[in-house]
């Protein structure tokens, strides 16, 4: 298939770079998205600490129009598509999007149903566990944490709460981040990828051909060269511009070339010898 000593020598290993760096693109490429990922939703689930502290000292208050003016204020910044708390019935108490307060969240989509996958709901659960993925209404891509909001002793304590100590979490923020500037990051990580993939693959493939032509084709086309002139009975051409094994091939081609011929002069001494001797039998049979 691959007759030219050339392609045999230079498309098994552009072959094998491109599988090489083919795997370690896609490999650096998962990683680096993984990582970033985990980056903004470690991002997001700080957000929602912040937002939570900031809105504790109104609720400690029962001030539900600061709470409602942090959550818009929130809500009204590039990049978040929704912020709300609901209360540990699922009803949405506070909310960006003032239509959907009073409504009953589904504890069965992504966001709940990692707490509430059993008979009795987590209390606690790590950042990735509390993180979801989904596509909204309107088309955009958004990546959304929940964060619970947790009785603590100055909540039950206080006058106007009616939750008893035994209640662990009061209410839940759910808090969602457009996914456009990470998907653009990601896909110009990609460009970014396959060009420096080409590059490494024209350099490396290119350097191992200059190579290969250096120190193998070349020397090659020398001992082509020198065999030719040793075939028609020059024994005395010099190889220039190679060296190690190739000189080596080169002397014993030279060497059995010089016995070859010392073959055939002895063939041609006996040849002539027999002939030589067939005349002298020829010249007594007759004298006789």
């Amino acid at each position: 298939m691959l007759r030219s000593l050339t392609a045999r020598a230079i498309v098994p290993v552009a072959v094998a770079v491109t599988g090489f760096v083919i795997v370690c693109c896609i490999l650096l490429y998962s990683v680096m998205k993984t990582d970033m990922v985990n980056d903004a939703v470690s991002y997001e689930a700080n957000l929602a600490d912040t937002i939570i502290k900031s809105t504790r000292y109104a609720m400690l208050k029962s001030d539900r129009e600061t709470v409602s003016n942090i959550i818009d204020n929130i809500g009204s910044q590039d990049g978040i598509e929704h912020v709300r708390i609901f209360n540990k019935k699922g009803l949405i108490m506070f909310s960006q999007q003032h239509e959907e307060i009073n409504r009953y969240v589904d504890k069965k989509t992504a966001g709940c149903i990692g707490c509430h996958a059993g008979t009795v709901p987590h209390a606690t659960m790590r950042d990735m566990e509390r993180a979801r993925r989904f596509v909204n209404t309107l088309g955009t891509e958004v990546i959304a944490i929940t964060a619970p909001i947790y009785n603590e002793p100055a909540c039950y304590t206080a006058s106007c709460h009616f939750h008893t100590s035994g209640q662990k979490i009061l209410g839940t923020l759910d808090i969602g981040l457009s996914a456009t500037p990470l998907s653009k990051t990601l896909s110009i990580m990609r460009s970014r990828m396959m060009v420096f993939s080409i590059m490494v693959l024209i350099l490396s493939v290119g350097g191992v051909a200059a190579l290969l032509r250096r120190q193998v084709f070349m020397p090659l086309r020398e001992i082509k060269a020198f065999t030719a002139k040793v075939n028609r009975g020059n024994l005395s051409p010099e190889l220039s511009g190679i060296s190690g094994e190739l000189t080596e091939l080169a002397g014993d081609i030279r060497a059995m070339a010089s016995r070859l011929r010392i073959a055939v002069d002895e063939l041609e001494k006996l040849r002539g010898g027999t002939e030589e001797m067939k005349e002298k039998a020829g010249v007594n049979a007759n004298s006789v």
